[in-house]
């Protein structure tokens, strides 16, 4: 983590960019909706076609934590705008398998998908402030027993890394071990994959970030010195991936790495006038729903764009990231297990 941080390890001095991130991301998806309503709906439908999705709810049933309930609202209009609060899983998922994800520095070809990246994103009811929850990958939790595709169920597992819920069920076990781990019901899922990351990053031209210290990383390729450096795609990439040319080479130090990746390319977009340039507009618009899986209920953009119109009451100083409190493992030091009662505490107030 960067910055300054409360108890729960909150970094919250870049409120007021955030914010305006999330405006200009709105404004983005907006302008995508224009170019398709101004003669290239071809490129609308292309778009919404892009991204894939999957029936989280139908799978996993209602043996789940309850639904938060809405305040009604006070005032009556045709279509109003949900205002409720929502709790959305926001999975990263690194493919190492394939000539493509090869060349950007995967791994064998027989390693498979996996996530290494998850987010608990909590916007409070009225939408006008907001909590993100990073989850260590290298968390052991108890993985509950999940639904497949092929049918059947897996097995429950104890002492299990966090991450392994995706690669054993996919998104629907992801989704079910979250609300195993926090007792908090997920809305909605986002997955985004690493490699239409790359995509996106070369899309808008690179991403400029600043790092505090040498990074030498065999694994995912990455040699870089102290200071500030343009990326391209590949090596945006390989920062995401990076944890042992770090620190003490554990994925608590890879978490801050993305958090400063994200950041950067979130600038890189706010310093790019896309509304004014239709082509490259369209090619990030492209990267970013090539690379979205999410759930039934936001498999659209015009379900994308509803979300983002809901958010534009956020305010600058009210959306924190944090990470879920965490120990080492008292039985493996490359481990770690949630800190109790802390986050415990942290989830509770998501709720």
């Amino acid at each position: 983590m960067t910055g300054e941080q409360n108890e729960y390890g909150d970094d919250s001095g870049g409120g007021r960019r955030r914010s305006r991130w999330l405006k200009i991301a709105g404004g983005t998806l907006a302008g995508v909706l224009v170019l398709g309503a101004g003669g290239a709906g071809w490129a609308y439908w292309k778009l919404n076609d892009n991204i894939k999705s999957v029936d989280i709810n139908s799978a996993l049933g209602d043996d789940r934590p309850a639904r938060s309930e809405p305040t009604p609202s006070p005032s009556a209009s045709a279509e109003p705008l949900p205002s409720g609060a929502l709790n959305i899983l926001v999975l990263g998922s690194d493919s190492r398998s394939g000539k493509e994800n090869a060349e950007l520095g995967g791994g064998d070809e027989d390693s498979g998908a996996r996530s290494d990246t998850a987010m608990v994103v909590h916007i409070d009811e009225g939408r006008t402030e907001a909590t993100v929850v990073s989850i260590p990958r290298d968390t052991l939790v108890t993985r509950p027993s999940c639904p497949l595709a092929s049918g059947g169920s897996t097995a429950v597992a104890y002492n299990a890394m966090f991450n392994s819920a995706y690669s054993v069920g996919g998104p629907v076990c992801a989704v079910k071990t979250v609300e195993s781990l926090t007792n908090v019901r997920m809305d909605h899922y986002i997955e985004i994959d690493f490699a239409g990351f790359a995509k996106l990053v070369d899309a808008l031209g690179g991403v400029t970030v600043t790092t505090d210290e040498d990074i030498d990383d065999d694994d995912s390729h990455l040699k870089l010195k102290a200071g500030t450096h343009h990326l391209d795609g590949e090596q945006a990439l390989a920062l995401a991936r990076t944890r042992h040319g770090i620190g003490d080479g554990s994925d608590l130090g890879r978490i801050g790495l993305q958090q400063k990746l994200v950041k950067a390319l979130l600038e890189q977009i706010a310093s790019t006038n896309l509304l004014t340039d239709p082509t490259q507009l369209y090619a990030v618009a492209d990267a970013v729903t090539g690379s979205l899986t999410t759930d039934t209920g936001l498999d659209s953009l015009s379900e994308l764009m509803s979300l983002g119109q809901s958010l534009k009451g956020l305010s600058s100083d009210d959306t924190k990231t944090v990470m879920m409190p965490v120990v080492t493992a008292p039985y493996d030091r490359n481990r770690v297990v949630a800190d109790e009662p802390e986050a415990g505490e942290l989830w509770e107030s998501l709720k």
